[in-house]
């Protein structure tokens, strides 16, 4: 089956001011892939997912959704495009004051005019989804940190997106609970066909989910990889993905 690219990366340039954060960044997602954006700390990771997500402008290149090349598009235009978009935030971003269903019925309520019953309905299914079925009524202090990244990522779907984005999902839970979030995202991505951007450090994340990727490097403020993990691996093309790749093993290239 052919790749049909769903977001297209085009010759982006991130900075702050007068700083630059990377440049000359290109490459492309495929629809109902779980792309990776992976490097060293400091590298711009994170950077990269707001600008991709509308919550910052870059200072030149692209970023296009289909056709539309959304820093170009206008308010509405870019409204239509992230009602697509569901995210999952490093802490979960949970309302704590508020239990898990009225977490996730927030954007229904905000973005439909669909009836009480039906939002609970819907509320029970996504909760579902992640396993948390039962547990509407509970508070996010009153779950794990795994429990509130489920509930979290239950949210992020409530509007049936077709891009799902994860800020570190692994970040502060447990080995079994980030292979559980891992196997997760595997069977969302099979059971939806939901594109799925990931960025992470975490290898054994990036092993068991990416199918495609792109390596940013701090020192030299550009990507200096894209493919299959596995493949960057194998291939060990540049001394300092290979590293990457391989933290803990003591092998060499």
């Amino acid at each position: 089956m052919a790749k049909e690219p769903h977001i297209i990366v085009r010759d982006l340039i991130m900075a702050y001011g007068s700083f630059v954060v990377q440049r000359d960044l290109t490459f492309t997602i495929n629809r109902g892939e779980i792309f990776i954006i992976m490097g060293d700390s400091g590298c711009g990771k994170s950077t990269l997912l707001r600008h991709m997500v509308g919550l910052m402008a870059p200072t030149a290149g692209q970023v296009l959704y289909g056709d539309v090349n959304f820093w170009d598009a206008g308010p509405d235009a870019r409204d239509r495009l992230m009602r697509q978009v569901g995210i999952l935030y490093q802490s979960g971003a949970l309302w704590s004051s508020r239990t898990l269903a009225e977490n996730i019925a927030l954007p229904l309520t905000q973005y439909s005019s669909l009836s009480r019953a039906r939002i609970d309905e819907i509320v029970s299914l996504k909760l579902a989804l992640v396993g948390l079925a039962g547990f509407e009524d509970y508070y996010p202090s009153e779950i794990s940190g795994g429990m509130r990244k489920r509930a979290g990522l239950a949210r992020a779907m409530a509007l049936d997106p077709d891009i799902l984005f994860f800020d570190e999902p692994s970040a502060g839970l447990d080995p079994i609970s980030a292979r559980l979030l891992d196997d997760l995202i595997l069977e969302l991505r099979e059971s939806l066909n939901t594109t799925i951007v990931v960025v992470t450090h975490e290898l054994a994340s990036i092993f068991a989910i990416g199918q495609n990727s792109v390596f940013l490097d701090a020192d030299r403020k550009t990507m200096i990889a894209a493919g299959d993990p596995k493949e960057l691996l194998k291939d060990c093309n540049d001394e300092k993905v290979h590293r990457f790749l391989t933290r803990g093993e003591g092998g060499a290239c």
